[in-house]
């Protein structure tokens, strides 16, 4: 959080997009709804472990609608600089690939949350994925801190720090 307790500063200028060799990032919003829900559905056991271990989402029976609503939230949130939400697409924009979710936290030590994922399809761009958000979150970024939870800072660690703070 910045000084004023914003996520970040108002004078920071929000990247809408990314373009990079194997990536094309882009606000999650409502236009995304079907390729997201398809994507999110087809690959959503490996998912169950991207935001908290042994999480329940998605639900196996997660409607459309609830995954259309869930992305108006990304979206406001998005414009009301709380957290950040992107699509993940190729670079012609015809492949979903998967989302980035840069969202603010407090654990003490860190900036920022950060969650990433690839539809199963994409597993083998998930490495490259992650060095690409790691390079423009330090780069266009005002996060010295970024926090990866289950990734690169184990679970049991993330939830006794989370823990420590209630």
């Amino acid at each position: 959080m910045s000084s004023n307790g914003l996520f970040v500063s108002e004078d920071f200028k929000i990247p809408s997009h990314l373009r990079t060799e194997k990536f094309r990032f882009e606000v999650l919003d409502e236009s995304h709804a079907a390729i997201d829900y398809e994507a999110v559905m087809s690959s959503r056991s490996r998912l169950r472990s991207i935001f908290f271990e042994n999480d329940s989402w998605p639900k196996d029976d997660m409607s459309m609608q609830f995954n259309l609503d869930e992305l108006v939230v990304h979206e406001q949130e998005f414009n009301a600089r709380k957290a950040f939400a992107y699509a993940v697409l190729s670079p012609a924009k015809d492949s979903y690939i998967g989302c980035v979710y840069i969202n603010p936290t407090k654990v003490d030590g860190y900036d920022c949350e950060v969650y990433l994922w690839v539809r199963d399809t994409e597993a083998h761009l998930d490495a490259d994925l992650f060095k690409e958000v790691e390079e423009w979150l330090k780069a266009a970024w005002p996060f010295s801190h970024r926090a990866y939870p289950g990734r690169t800072i184990p679970w049991s660690d993330w939830v006794d720090n989370k823990n420590s703070l209630i």
